[in-house]
């Protein structure tokens, strides 16, 4: 450690004439050599950005913030205060909305360094970012991998695929032990580092300094908290269509040996193939998880083994955009498409004009898909 600290002074003594000359502002003008401790030695030759491009994202961050603690907050308050919602599936619904809610509620920390343009919070501000940064991204995307499995567990064996409440919780209990790790081990610098990165206003693990320990550490966590979890939940809702669109060629079959255009009552209402509505909603899931996570994947893995030229500061920044933006939608994915989600946020807020159809009739919504998964597997 005393070495590393060593060599990040001298490299910042290197680069001060160069942050000083032609008057042109580097990113790192103003720190002290405590703080460029911290700052991977990548940043240190870039110029400062305009204070217009701080304004915009602490704008765009501001919108963020508000969207995502309203929507997930709706859905935590929903969830936890109505009976009839706190089915054993639909606490992962509640666990993905806790860390969609955290990941946003330290939004604060980038507003207020992009206000002061810099590393303004200094050390600590950036180690408690990435640390709830990890937590609620990893989170995500393994709660994410939960539902998956129980939307497939539940539409590929309905008599005894559903889950058990204490299931549902040992699931939430592994997804937090299995965050701890990954989100300690770096705090701690026992493997791997939390450090500035883009503009220096945000925060995540170091994935730019040229060490063996730093590549290991970012080709694990790209295996084991995006790679992995991305082939499973591809491999469970593609086991989820090819059930349903089994099982629909199979009701048109037997339609067909019975002389009736089909089996389902409601099909003329129907303005959209069961089959199809399934596809789309797993389609969507597997695209807000590769549309948020694959860039910085990408990203980490270029820092790490490829050519670090291409991650300039403004680049680095969209990753962080991303994931802010999924963090968003995903109540809306989640819990607001829920018809009975709908049915109650109606009743205690009919201002909002949702006029949701109140249906009495119960269609075992025991599971955690939208309205699409119980119509296909009606």
């Amino acid at each position: 450690m005393e070495n590393e600290t060593q060599n990040y002074n001298a490299y910042g003594a290197y680069f001060a004439p160069l942050r000083s000359s032609d008057g042109v502002k580097m990113l790192v003008d103003g720190l002290s050599s405590a703080e460029l401790e911290f700052i991977p030695e990548h940043w240190l030759s870039y110029p400062a950005p305009p204070a217009s491009a701080h304004t915009a994202l602490a704008l765009m961050y501001c919108f963020f913030t508000a969207a995502a603690l309203i929507g997930n907050g709706l859905v935590i308050y929903i969830f936890a205060t109505t009976k009839s919602l706190r089915t054993s599936s639909n606490l992962l619904i509640l666990n993905l909305a806790v860390f969609d809610f955290i990941m946003m509620a330290k939004a604060p920390i980038f507003i207020y360094n992009s206000a002061m343009r810099g590393f303004a919070i200094g050390s600590l501000g950036c180690q408690i970012f990435a640390l709830v940064g990890s937590y609620s991204g990893i989170g995500a995307a393994m709660t994410n991998l939960c539902i998956a499995y129980d939307r497939h567990s539940t539409i590929t064996r309905p008599l005894d695929g559903r889950l058990s409440r204490g299931k549902a919780l040992l699931l939430i209990a592994c997804v937090w032990i299995y965050t701890t790790p990954w989100s300690l081990l770096p705090l701690f610098r026992i493997w791997g580092r939390f450090v500035p990165e883009g503009y220096l206003t945000a925060c995540s693990f170091d994935y730019l300094t040229n060490t063996f320990d730093t590549k290991l550490f970012t080709g694990c966590i790209f295996i084991f908290t995006y790679a992995i979890p991305l082939c499973l939940i591809m491999y469970y809702y593609s086991g989820i269509v090819k059930q349903v669109f089994a099982h629909e060629a199979a009701l048109r079959e037997q339609a067909k040996k019975m002389n009736v255009e089909s089996l389902r009552s409601n099909h003329n209402a129907a303005a959209e193939s069961a089959e199809i509505r399934i596809a789309k909603a797993a389609l969507t899931v597997c695209f807000l998880y590769v549309a948020s996570w694959t860039p910085y994947g990408v990203m980490s893995l270029i820092g790490a083994f490829g050519d670090q030229q291409l991650l300039s500061p403004g680049v680095t920044m969209i990753p962080a955009i991303a994931c802010k933006g999924v963090a968003c939608i995903d109540p809306w994915v989640y819990a607001i498409s829920h018809p009975k989600y709908r049915q109650e946020l109606q009743r205690r807020m009919p201002w909002l004009q949702i006029r949701e159809p109140d249906d009495n009739v119960s269609t075992g919504t025991n599971n955690t898909t939208n309205s699409a998964a119980p119509a296909a597997t009606a």
